[in-house]
């Protein structure tokens, strides 16, 4: 995989310039969608979490081997 570096600085200050030139609503507006995504990803992430503390461990790791 190869990547132009200038051309991807270039692209994030072309970014940055087309949020600073947005009136200030939509910028709101653009944090409330992503608060929503945080919310719904740190949802996810506990859900996660406590399934996996939830599980029992497999039956070949449970007792140790006796080799």
């Amino acid at each position: 995989m190869t990547f132009d570096l200038q051309r991807i600085l270039e692209s994030k200050r072309a970014l940055r310039r087309s949020l600073a030139q947005r009136p200030v609503a939509e910028k709101l507006a653009l944090l409330d969608v992503l608060r929503d995504r945080v919310r719904v990803i740190r949802a996810a992430a506990a859900e996660r979490a406590a399934t996996m503390a939830r599980e029992a461990p497999s039956e070949d790791h449970a007792q140790p081997r006796n080799l």
